[in-house]
């Protein structure tokens, strides 16, 4: 949900304080990093 007001109208990245808005993943429509797997491959089945 976009909650910022310059983020409706012009988007995030067009906003002049985009580089230090904590909040752009969360009031803009920036995505936030997806999380990235904490192991190797996980699924796969070890060998004995």
């Amino acid at each position: 949900m976009t909650v910022c007001p310059i983020a409706v109208v012009a988007g995030c990245a067009k906003c002049p304080a985009f580089k230090i808005c904590p909040l752009k993943g969360v009031l803009g429509d920036q995505k936030a990093p997806p999380d990235k797997p904490a192991g190797g491959s996980a699924g796969t089945p070890r060998g004995k």
